[in-house]
């Protein structure tokens, strides 16, 4: 890899891309954290050469070819568009922006400034997501015509649950589905290589009024003991959409951030003409095979069993068990033997600005079909 990298926000999945950075052989040069204390902190936690001071800092950093931003929804299209006009590759989080709006704005940037913009939509990296897709593709289940996606966790169960992603301000006007639903309606699209073309959303917001800590909270971490305020909610905690695919597919996405005892159970069911596959990311290292006519079987996760274009994301031999720290690592090796290659008209492998740009779409329709209770086409460009 002939990359130098910086890493902007130090949570959670900050940490992940950092570890998955490391483990590729990247060299990450520095992190830029929510404030100056709290990026010197991280930096020297982790091990790092240096934190930044501000964004303005980072892009101007001559020996940084490429940024990682691990950051609230609100500030991706400021910071990706700022990054890319001073000539760095983006590999941003999902969802790429808070509307199409800025999303479509930071597609033409990319293409103005000829920078590669990514978006960690990680999950299709799990080496049997990538088997999946290459039996769809090779006619072993037949013709796919029934499509079923979920993705349920329990984290915001509680109305004492508290996360920047509840203010419409900092995550936009939808909230399971732009964080979460994203992630399946995503996995379904590239599984089958079918778009979703008509949406029927149906959203709730299960608990009505939350408990907002006046502490700082980090994803998944629970609130200190510092008081609280209550605060009404108005995203959803709850969504399902029936959805019709290209070429006359149906499918239908549950997610949910409510669900008592799921702490991140991403699922997906395609049922073709001669077979049916399914998986889940609570058990990700075993996908059941179903026939008709035929025993019912379960595929372990084992390189040597896989199919040749799938074999390369399975790093460990079949036995050893491989999980979502390793789906960052995947996707960032796409990305990066890309760049250094050179050839930015190649075909891209990885999840890319376009297919932020499209959830981004498929939100604009969710919200409409939600907001006026009916089937609404999405808008392709």
């Amino acid at each position: 890899m002939k990359q130098t990298v910086a890493v902007i926000g130090v949570g959670f999945v900050g940490r992940a891309h950092v570890d998955a950075l490391r483990r590729l052989g990247i060299p990450i040069r520095g992190i830029l954290g929510s404030s100056k204390e709290r990026g010197a902190e991280s930096s020297q936690a982790l091990g790092l050469e240096k934190s930044y001071a501000s964004l303005e800092e980072l892009a101007a950093d001559p020996d940084i070819t490429a940024v990682h931003i691990c950051t609230p929804n609100h500030v991706h299209f400021e910071q990706a568009s700022k990054l890319m006009r001073a000539g760095k590759h983006v590999l941003c989080e999902k969802p790429l922006a808070m509307d199409s709006r800025e999303s479509e704005m930071l597609l033409q940037i990319a293409r103005e400034t000829k920078c590669v913009g990514g978006v960690a939509y990680n999950l299709r990296y799990y080496p049997l997501c990538q088997q999946a897709r290459s039996m769809i593709q090779k006619g072993e289940i037949g013709e796919p015509h029934t499509a079923h996606g979920s993705f349920l966790q329990d984290w915001l169960l509680h109305p004492t649950d508290w996360n920047w992603r509840l203010e419409q301000n900092l995550g936009g006007e939808l909230r399971a589905v732009s964080d979460i639903g994203t992630h399946s309606m995503d996995l379904l699209m590239w599984l089958t290589g079918k778009k979703i073309v008509e949406v029927c959303a149906d959203l709730a917001t299960v608990i009505p009024v939350r408990r907002k800590p006046r502490g700082r909270v980090e994803t998944f971490k629970k609130a200190d003991e510092s008081g609280y305020d209550e605060m009404p909610m108005i995203t959803d905690d709850y969504a399902t959409m029936l959805l019709h695919f290209q070429n006359g597919m149906r499918g239908v996405v549950t997610v949910s951030q409510v669900s008592a005892g799921h702490k991140a159970k991403l699922g997906f069911g395609i049922d073709g003409s001669t077979g049916s596959l399914w998986w889940n990311a609570e058990d990700p290292n075993v996908m059941w095979i179903g026939r008709r006519d035929t025993a019912n079987g379960s595929m372990l996760k084992d390189p040597a069993l896989m199919s040749p274009e799938a074999r390369p994301y399975a790093v460990y031999p079949g036995g050893h068990t491989e999980g979502y720290p390793d789906t960052f690592m995947q996707l960032f090796r796409d990305f990066y033997e890309y760049i250094d290659t050179g050839d930015f008209s190649a075909p891209r492998k990885f999840p890319t600005f376009q297919t932020g740009h499209d959830e981004m779409l498929l939100c604009d329709a969710i919200l409409k079909s939600s907001q006026t209770k009916s089937w609404q086409q999405v808008q392709w460009d």
